[in-house]
Protein backbone atom coordinates (compact mmCIF):
# COMPACT_ATOMS: atom_id res chain seq x y z
CA UNK A 1 0.00 0.00 0.00
CA UNK A 2 1.45 3.77 -1.02
CA UNK A 3 -0.69 6.86 0.13
CA UNK A 4 -1.12 9.76 -2.44
CA UNK A 5 0.64 11.59 0.35
CA UNK A 6 3.49 9.04 1.41
CA UNK A 7 4.32 9.14 -2.98
CA UNK A 8 4.03 12.85 -2.39
CA UNK A 9 1.22 13.34 -4.73
CA UNK A 10 -1.64 14.42 -2.26
CA UNK A 11 -2.03 17.59 -3.65
CA UNK A 12 -1.89 16.49 -7.49
CA UNK A 13 -4.94 17.16 -9.76
CA UNK A 14 -6.97 14.46 -10.29
CA UNK A 15 -5.34 13.27 -13.74
CA UNK A 16 -1.89 12.88 -12.76
CA UNK A 17 -3.00 10.87 -9.29
CA UNK A 18 -4.39 8.62 -11.96
CA UNK A 19 -1.28 8.79 -14.08
CA UNK A 20 0.90 8.59 -11.41
CA UNK A 21 -0.81 5.29 -10.24
CA UNK A 22 -0.96 3.80 -13.67
CA UNK A 23 2.56 4.18 -13.99
CA UNK A 24 3.56 3.15 -10.83
CA UNK A 25 1.14 -0.03 -11.98
CA UNK A 26 -1.19 0.50 -8.65
CA UNK A 27 -4.60 0.32 -8.62
CA UNK A 28 -6.21 3.47 -6.67
CA UNK A 29 -8.92 3.62 -3.59
CA UNK A 30 -10.90 6.95 -3.36
CA UNK A 31 -14.32 8.83 -1.96
CA UNK A 32 -13.22 11.43 -3.99
CA UNK A 33 -16.29 11.83 -6.84
CA UNK A 34 -14.39 14.01 -8.98
CA UNK A 35 -11.78 11.05 -9.38
CA UNK A 36 -14.53 8.93 -10.00
CA UNK A 37 -15.71 11.80 -13.00
CA UNK A 38 -12.26 11.62 -14.37
CA UNK A 39 -11.52 7.93 -14.53
CA UNK A 40 -14.82 7.51 -15.98
CA UNK A 41 -13.70 10.01 -18.30
CA UNK A 42 -10.50 8.23 -19.22
CA UNK A 43 -12.48 4.96 -19.47
CA UNK A 44 -15.04 6.59 -22.09
CA UNK A 45 -11.81 7.57 -24.31
CA UNK A 46 -9.91 4.38 -23.96
CA UNK A 47 -7.18 6.04 -22.05
CA UNK A 48 -4.82 3.13 -20.23
CA UNK A 49 -5.37 3.06 -16.22
CA UNK A 50 -4.10 1.04 -13.63
CA UNK A 51 -7.57 0.61 -12.35
CA UNK A 52 -10.06 2.43 -9.39
CA UNK A 53 -12.03 1.40 -6.62
CA UNK A 54 -14.40 4.15 -5.60
CA UNK A 55 -16.52 4.30 -1.73
CA UNK A 56 -18.78 7.06 -1.59
CA UNK A 57 -17.92 8.49 1.80
CA UNK A 58 -21.16 8.00 3.75
CA UNK A 59 -22.04 4.70 1.64
CA UNK A 60 -19.41 1.96 2.96
CA UNK A 61 -17.48 1.76 6.54
CA UNK A 62 -13.97 1.67 7.65
CA UNK A 63 -13.95 -1.85 8.12
CA UNK A 64 -16.31 -2.85 5.16
CA UNK A 65 -13.80 -1.06 2.91
CA UNK A 66 -11.07 -2.82 4.15
CA UNK A 67 -12.73 -6.31 3.90
CA UNK A 68 -13.83 -5.16 0.69
CA UNK A 69 -10.55 -3.81 -0.35
CA UNK A 70 -9.02 -7.46 1.23
CA UNK A 71 -11.24 -9.47 -1.19
CA UNK A 72 -10.25 -7.26 -4.28
CA UNK A 73 -6.84 -7.70 -3.85
CA UNK A 74 -6.98 -11.91 -3.00
CA UNK A 75 -9.54 -12.37 -6.39
CA UNK A 76 -8.41 -10.09 -8.95
CA UNK A 77 -4.88 -9.70 -10.00
CA UNK A 78 -3.38 -6.16 -11.80
CA UNK A 79 -4.35 -7.28 -15.00
CA UNK A 80 -8.16 -7.72 -13.79
CA UNK A 81 -8.27 -4.42 -12.69
CA UNK A 82 -6.97 -2.70 -15.64
CA UNK A 83 -9.03 0.27 -17.39
CA UNK A 84 -12.05 -1.30 -14.41
CA UNK A 85 -13.65 0.55 -12.01
CA UNK A 86 -15.39 -0.98 -8.94
CA UNK A 87 -17.83 0.07 -6.48
CA UNK A 88 -17.70 -0.43 -2.91
CA UNK A 89 -19.50 -1.51 -0.38
CA UNK A 90 -19.80 -5.45 -2.55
Amino acid sequence: MLTAYEDGAAEAEDDDLLARATQLGRVLFSQDVDLLIVTDQWLTTGREFAGLVYAHQLGVTIGQAIRDLMLIALVLNPEDMRNRIEFLPF
